[in-house]
């Protein structure tokens, strides 16, 4: 197997919560030497804000984010501090924040500042809004990005409750979105020998995210709903719930009577086409729940392929753990064992033949690497 393909590149990681380590993850789990500065005595966020761990402060929110990067732990208002922290960034390659604008200004470390220490350096940063406007100076959170950009009002029944979606979409896409601008600045820089900055934002993330509604709106003035569409739903069986999306062929309709044993629908005018069908969308949903009930979920799932109509049990993240194809897609990685158990991590999504991503080095424990990096720094040799 080759190196991986980030091997070389070092990182200086200021982020914490979720935005920046999900992004300084994915680049430390294909080669780069992640150095993450954290807080001296408290260090990120997510090592103490969810409540007490048989851990400590590696938890498993903060192991979740932090494999195979190093700790160096800091008050970096102590001036020996800051100039450990502008040694490393000297020679590296990237630097990365979520602060809101003006925080790395204020402690020293902003682009204007450190981009004539190091031209070659890419300063990227992910903030909630952006870098100005009117909204530059708010703090960033994913919920509060769902709030702001109409993703919480989407809903595949107008009738459900406004509410929070509970996995941190915002924060993982902007960090996936960080990832991607990180790896076109080095490519940039390979071509120019200049560094530049890399900017993302919750807000711009989940905007962007929307961009088949958002476009057929700022086009059309129409609404767009995938969820809501007339064949697709989530239905209760006798012994627990499947979805089931009829689309992407010429009848799908037709095809969900036969799996259903129920009479031809489509061959009813007031069912003809999808625009009859989104007209009489309650209808066909309220036969399709009666339906369902008659039988398991299995059976429906084996009707419903028999005829080539998108289907899948509705599981639990537990459940979806267990899954045979989850392990097949190397989702999960041992990292071996606390006093507290084993320790196991979500996986990378990327696979690729060349650089498959192991644990090079475990979720550090607060300052872990404080001595082996200060003394490099003594040495001469922090490039």
């Amino acid at each position: 197997m080759s190196s991986l393909p980030l091997d070389g590149i070092r990182v200086i990681d200021f982020t914490q919560v979720m935005l920046g380590p999900c992004c300084t993850q994915m680049l430390a789990d294909y080669g780069a030497d992640v150095i993450k500065i954290e807080k001296a005595k408290i260090g990120d966020l997510s090592r103490w804000s969810v409540g007490s761990d048989p851990d400590g402060l590696n938890n498993p929110i903060f192991t979740s984010l932090n494999r195979n990067k190093q700790s160096l732990a800091l008050d970096l208002k102590q001036p020996e501090a800051k100039a450990a922290v502008l040694a490393l960034l000297a020679t590296a390659d990237v630097v990365v924040n979520n602060f809101r604008p003006g925080v790395m200004e204020r402690m020293g470390f902003g682009y204007e500042e450190l981009k004539k220490l190091n031209k070659r350096l890419i300063f990227a940063v992910g903030t909630g809004y952006g870098l100005t406007g009117p909204y530059q100076h708010k703090g960033g959170q994913d919920t509060l990005a769902q709030a702001a950009t109409g993703v919480m009002r989407r809903k595949s029944d107008a009738s459900h409750p406004t509410s929070v979606y509970s996995t941190t979409l915002a924060d993982y896409s902007a960090g996936m979105h960080l990832v991607q601008g990180i790896l076109l600045a080095l490519l940039h820089r390979d071509k120019t020998g200049e560094g530049q900055q890399v900017a993302v934002s919750l807000y711009s993330s989940l905007i962007a995210m929307q961009m088949q509604e958002g476009t057929m709106h700022l086009m059309r003035q129409k609404e767009l709903n995938w969820s809501a569409f007339p064949l697709t739903g989530v239905f209760d069986t006798t012994d627990g719930s499947l979805v089931m999306v009829g689309a992407f062929k010429p009848n799908p309709l037709q095809d969900i009577c036969q799996a259903l044993e129920i009479e031809d629908l489509s061959q009813k005018p007031e069912h003809s086409n999808f625009d009859a069908q989104m007209a009489t969308r309650p209808a066909l949903q309220d036969i399709f729940v009666k339906a369902f009930l008659g039988n398991t979920t299995a059976y429906w799932l084996k009707r419903l392929e028999d005829v080539d109509i998108l289907c899948s049990e509705v599981r639990s993240l537990p459940e979806a753990l267990e899954d045979e194809q989850t392990h097949i897609n190397k989702l999960i990685l041992e990292v071996g064992e606390t006093p507290a158990g084993p320790v196991r991590v979500i996986g990378s999504p990327i696979d690729m033949s060349s650089a498959e991503v192991t644990i090079r080095r475990r979720p550090p424990t607060l300052g872990q690497h404080n001595d082996e990096i200060l003394a490099s720094l003594k040495r001469g040799d922090a490039a």
